[in-house]
C-alpha cells in the first residue's frame, strides 16, 4: 500500500464510538460461552476433567479460521468494501448458532455447536480489527482499540448479568428444561442473537469503510488470486514478523493460558468454596452459576469503564507498562478468590480482572498496530490471534493431565494457577521492544 494509508482523517470520539459498536454484539456473544458453556456442559453430564477438551472449537476455529479471513480480507475488493462482508457474514451465522445453543438435547451436540459458534465469531473477529486500524490515523490507534476495549467489557457485562436481570424481572431461576438447562438461560442466548446482529448493522450502517485509492487497488489486483496465494501471503508474513510480535508472543501464553483456566473453572470454584457442591442439578450448583454472572458482569464493567481511563495512562506511560500494571492486579485478585467465602468480597478482585481485561483487549493491539505495515494488517491481525489461541490449545491438552495429581481435581486450584500465571505475564510483557513512540512520555 502507499503510504498515504498511513495518514487518515482524524475522527471524533463518537465516530469511534459508532465504529465499534458491532463489537458490543460479538462480545455478548463470547461473554455467554464464558458464562454458561461449562455449566451446559455440566447440565448434559460433562465429566470435570474433561472440560477443557469441550472448549477445544474456540481457539481451533481461531487458529484455523482468522488468519485465512484476515489474508483474504487484505486481498478483498467488493462494492462493499473489503471487511464488511467478512464481518456481516460471520454476525449472521453467530446469531444463528447462539439460537440453538441452549436447546442442545445432548452433549456432543452442544460441543459441535460451539464449533459453528466460535468459526462465526472468528470470521468476524479479525476483520473487524483490522477495519478500526484501517480507518484510524496512528495517533488514534489507542483510542480505537481501547474503545473497542469498552465495548468487550459492556458487550460480556450484559451477557453475564443478563440471567439475573432476567430473575429481578419474574423469572424463576430454577425452572429447566429437559436438559436441566435453566430457562434464564436459555433466553439469554436468544437475546444474544439479536444483540450479535444488530449491533453489527448498526456499525455498518454509521462506518463505511474508507475508499481505496487507485494505487492500493493496484496494489491488491496485482497479487495472484487463489488460496495458494493467500497461504502464501501468509507464510511470508510469518517469515517477515516484526520482532515486537513475536516477543507479544510469550506475554499472550502466560496471559491467555491464565484466562482459559478461569473461565473453565470459575463456576465450579464458586459452586465449591460458597454453596459447598459439586452437583449440578443442585440449587448450591445454579446459584453458583448466578453468582458467577454476577461477578462476570461487575469485572466487565470494571473494564468498560477503565478502558476508556487507561486512554490518557497508555498515552503518558506506554501500553508495556500499563498493561504489566493491570496483569498484577489481575493476578493478585485471583490468587486471592479461593480464599473469600463472602459474596460481597467477590467484589475486589474482580476490580483487579476488570482491569487487566480492559488492558488485555486494548494494550496488546496497540503495541501491535504500531508495528505491522498497513498494507498487511489483516493478515497480522489473524497471525496475532494464532498466539493466542495457541496457548489455548496449550492448555486444553495439559490441564486434564495434571488437574487431578497436581491440582487435586479442585477447581480452586485452577484459580490459583491462573493468578500465577498473569504475574508470570506481568513480568514478561516488561522485556517487550517497542518503537520510541510508543514507550510513553515519562
Amino acid at each position: 500500500m502507499s503510504d498515504a494509508t498511513a495518514q487518515r482523517p482524524h475522527l471524533s470520539f463518537w465516530q469511534i464510538v459508532n465504529m465499534n459498536v458491532g463489537f458490543f454484539g460479538i462480545q455478548f456473544s463470547f461473554g455467554l460461552q464464558q458464562s454458561s458453556m461449562s455449566p451446559i456442559y455440566k447440565y448434559l453430564g460433562a465429566d470435570e476433567a474433561s472440560l477443557p477438551y469441550l472448549w477445544l472449537a474456540g481457539p481451533m476455529t481461531g487458529l484455523l479460521v482468522q488468519p485465512l479471513i484476515g489474508a483474504m480480507s487484505d486481498r478483498t475488493v467488493t462494492r462493499w468494501g473489503r471487511r464488511t462482508p467478512y464481518f456481516l457474514i460471520g454476525a449472521i451465522l453467530c446469531s444463528l448458532g447462539l439460537l440453538a445453543m441452549p436447546f442442545s438435547p445432548t452433549l456432543w451436540m452442544a460441543a459441535s455447536l460451539l464449533w459453528i459458534l466460535d468459526a462465526a465469531n472468528n470470521v468476524t473477529m479479525e476483520p473487524y480489527r483490522a477495519f478500526v486500524s484501517d480507518k484510524l490515523d496512528k495517533k488514534q490507534h489507542s483510542l480505537g482499540f481501547l474503545t473497542q476495549s469498552a465495548f468487550t467489557g459492556l458487550g460480556q457485562t450484559l451477557a453475564y448479568l443478563t440471567p439475573s436481570l432476567l430473575v429481578m424481572l419474574g423469572m424463576n431461576k430454577d425452572a429447566v428444561n429437559g436438559s436441566h438447562i435453566p430457562h434464564i438461560v436459555i433466553a439469554a442466548f436468544l437475546i444474544g442473537a439479536v444483540f450479535s446482529l444488530a449491533s453489527v448493522l448498526w456499525t455498518l450502517k454509521t462506518t463505511p469503510e474508507n475508499p481505496l485509492t487507485a494505487a492500493e487497488l493496484a496494489a491488491i489486483r496485482s497479487r495472484p488470486p487463489g488460496w495458494r496465494h493467500t497461504l502464501a501471503d501468509i507464510g511470508a508474513a510469518l517469515r517477515d514478523m516484526p520482532p515486537t510480535m513475536k516477543q507479544l508472543a510469550l506475554v499472550n501464553l502466560f496471559q491467555w493460558y491464565a484466562l482459559f483456566c478461569y473461565w473453565q473453572y470459575i463456576a465450579l470454584s464458586l459452586a465449591a468454596t460458597l454453596f459447598h457442591t459439586t452437583d449440578p442439578a443442585s440449587q448450591g450448583f445454579r446459584d453458583a452459576g448466578l453468582l458467577n454472572g454476577q461477578v462476570g458482569a461487575f469485572y466487565n464493567f470494571v473494564a468498560f469503564v477503565a478502558a476508556f481511563a487507561l486512554v490518557p495512562f497508555t498515552r503518558r506511560f506506554g501500553p508495556k507498562r500499563m498493561h504489566s500494571v493491570c496483569l498484577c492486579a489481575a493476578g493478585v485478585g485471583m490468587l486471592s478468590i479461593p480464599l473469600i467465602h463472602s459474596p460481597a468480597l467477590l467484589l475486589l478482585p474482580m476490580l483487579g480482572i476488570g482491569l487487566a481485561w480492559a488492558s488485555i483487549m486494548g494494550n496488546p493491539y496497540i503495541m501491535l498496530a504500531g508495528c505491522i505495515p498497513p498494507a498487511r494488517t489483516g493478515v497480522y491481525m489473524g497471525i496475532f490471534n494464532m498466539f493466542i489461541v495457541i496457548p489455548m490449545i496449550i492448555q486444553i491438552f495439559t490441564l486434564p493431565l495434571y488437574y487431578r495429581s497436581w491440582l487435586g481435581g479442585n477447581p480452586e486450584n485452577v484459580i490459583r494457577l491462573a493468578g500465577a500465571l498473569l504475574l508470570c505475564a506481568a513480568v514478561a510483557v516488561l522485556f517487550v521492544k517497542l518503537r520510541p513512540s510508543q514507550t510513553g512520555k515519562a
